[in-house]
């Protein structure tokens, strides 16, 4: 070919391969994930389901620092359990078509919706394939923790595949924390845990605690499968937030599916289910993919609890009764500085093998006293006793540095750094960070008495104590955020709520004793809807200015009437008044909800 026209066709022809690389390039990029991922790269693909930062690969990779294994005996347990017989290291591989045919034997059995796809294939993959030896630690301690789960959720009626969500959330290891600060077996951040009753105070954590945080967790999970009636859409739910469902419900026309509104989830939640169900598969066929546990060198029938009543540290059990510290942390890690702080009027539970148990109720006398190697006394402890503190928010005002916080509630801000998962010392006003509460003074608290009245003021309230509602109510902004100044001292009666994740109207109202229709009358509410961070005024012992303090309600007080109409459903109707299902199954005693008629006149709970 003549020189010049080479030239020009090398110049149209690189062009047109540049073209052709530029619009391949998202073709490439996606396909070649899957091995890429199965490799443990994961680096440079932001399209990726799985990245290093991803929340449910981090929970897996915890497990590496879990030294508590006897994993020597783990090639016993693959030669018992080998029914297959697959070599010790063989990786099974299976077609779609027999992950499908597992997967709806397991539809067919559960209350759950079963279902599998290329996400769900991934997970498995993940589980069965990349990471098989951290699932072979969570099969470990499974046989821990696994019993627990299942005795609470027997308790409260639910599935016992629920169990598998723990998995999910924390990979078993109880002392998981995520990077936005929730913790334990659960995964329960701050605010949602102290919904739920779990204490947080300077030398305890209940979020740690396996026994109490599954019972939250089944409180809260029956709670938002109260809401959506639903378990795919309460797992959402339990992950990013009742908040974030609703948005996506809405966004999607009302649908009421979690693969109908996938998309509209968060990033995190859209992989939430999936994953589920791919662990599911993985703990119910894992002879299959010649997967066997880890052995954790304890179980759960040999795990007893004692009585301390007397502060007590965890080193001075390791060393008296003779029990590896490792063993004693490991059971006990809601003692987060090893101090179990117990005195006479509030005991604490210690759990031990059982074979320890009568050691420690033998001799517990002399193991509060017992000197450690760390020289700790007696006397010392019980004065760290005194310090025990509760957590507690604090509200950054404007011109306030992390120094005068930490002055003003007697803490260092090395420790408000690691309470908030701060990484500076730069804050800004209306933050909110966790902090101790002060050591020194306690907290007033807020009594339930009914205000005096005497023969000159019989009827209105002083405007002292009024608060100046109407000045009050319209300063609350259009997201429901009340904008008074932070320095107004309170009025006894009136406290101020902030919304955690998960709740609503209705949960609020029930945990201070008063009615929605009063929540949204005391801050200027005109529907349901609330927002994480958002805050309601509570007039907690006061009572509403149109209601008598000493006639009793009348039914019409305590319930507003409804009558059902064709193609209606109860979750649509909890939603509307903001109650749970259960609340309208229990006040007109309906066991079936879908026999429901139209016509048919049902109460709502105020």
């Amino acid at each position: 070919m003549h020189k010049t026209s080479k030239a020009l066709m090398m110049k149209i022809k690189y062009p047109i391969l540049l073209l052709v690389i530029l619009i391949s390039f998202p073709f490439f990029s996606q396909q070649s994930y899957s091995q890429s991922n199965l490799n443990g790269d994961t680096t440079n693909h932001s399209s990726s389901l799985f990245r290093e930062d991803d929340p449910i690969l981090a929970m897996l990779d915890s497990l590496a620092n879990v030294r508590f294994f006897e994993s020597d005996n783990n090639h016993l347990l693959h030669s018992k359990s080998n029914d297959y017989n697959f070599a010790e290291y063989q990786i099974p591989v299976y077609p779609d078509s027999v992950y499908a045919e597992r997967i709806a034997s397991l539809n067919e059995q559960s209350p759950f919706e079963y279902v599998f796809n290329q996400e769900v294939k991934e997970f498995i993959e993940l589980y069965a394939v990349k990471k098989r030896q951290l699932t072979a630690r969570i099969m470990g301690l499974a046989s821990l923790y696994f019993p627990l789960f299942e005795e609470q959720l027997d308790k409260y009626n639910m599935p016992l595949e629920l169990k598998y969500l723990a998995v999910i959330e924390s990979a078993l290891n109880p002392i998981a924390t995520s990077r936005a600060g929730a913790k334990g077996l659960w995964q329960f951040m701050y605010g949602t845990g102290k919904v739920y009753g779990l204490k947080v105070t300077s030398y305890t954590d209940d979020r740690y605690d396996p026994y109490k945080s599954t019972i939250a967790a089944c409180e809260h999970l029956k709670d938002l499968y109260d809401i959506y009636g639903s378990w795919s859409l309460a797992l959402a739910a339990y992950n990013s937030g009742a908040g974030n469902v609703n948005k996506a419900i809405r966004r999607s026309g009302g649908l009421k599916s979690f693969w109908s509104i996938q998309r509209f989830l968060p990033r995190e939640t859209r992989a939430y289910v999936p994953a589920f169900i791919a662990v599911s598969y993985v703990m119910n066929y894992a002879k299959e993919h010649n997967l066997y546990p880890a052995n954790p060198g304890i179980l759960y029938y040999d795990v007893d609890t004692v009585t301390v009543k007397s502060i007590l540290t965890l080193d001075q059990v390791s060393e008296m009764l003779n029990i590896p510290m490792e063993e004693v942390k490991f059971l006990n890690p809601a003692y987060k500085q090893g101090v179990i702080p117990a005195n006479k009027d509030n005991t604490f539970m210690l759990r031990l093998r059982k074979k320890y148990v009568g050691d420690f109720i033998n001799n517990e006398a002399s193991l509060y006293a017992f000197k450690t190697k760390k020289g700790l006394e007696q006397e010392a402890l019980l004065a760290i006793a005194t310090e025990v503190r509760d957590i507690d928010y604090h509200y950054v005002k404007s011109g306030e540095s992390l120094g005068s916080i930490a002055r003003k509630y007697h803490t260092s801000v090395d420790q408000i750094k690691r309470l908030n998962g701060l990484k500076s010392t730069v804050i800004r006003p209306k933050q909110r960070l966790i902090v101790y509460a002060p050591s020194s003074t306690a907290k007033p608290k807020i009594t339930q008495t009914k205000p005096v009245t005497t023969n000159t003021h019989t009827s209105a309230p002083q405007p002292e104590t009024s608060d100046t509602s109407a000045q009050s109510l319209a300063a609350v902004e259009e997201n429901g955020t009340n904008n008074i100044s932070e320095d107004t001292p309170p009025v006894s009666p009136r406290i101020t709520h902030t919304v955690v994740s998960g709740e609503t109207l209705s949960l609020i109202s029930r945990k201070y004793g008063c009615t929605v229709d009063e929540l949204k009358s005391w801050n200027n509410l005109s529907e349901n809807t609330i927002r994480v961070n958002q805050k309601l005024i509570i007039y907690k012992g006061s009572a509403p200015a149109t209601t008598s303090v000493t006639k009793p309600q009348t039914a019409s007080a305590r319930y507003h009437y409804y009558t059902i109409q064709k193609g209606d459903n109860l979750w649509d109707i909890a939603q509307k008044y903001d109650v749970t299902v259960a609340d309208i199954k229990r006040v007109n005693s309906i066991r079936h909800a879908n026999l429901l008629r139209p016509g048919q006149k049902i109460k709502i709970p105020k």
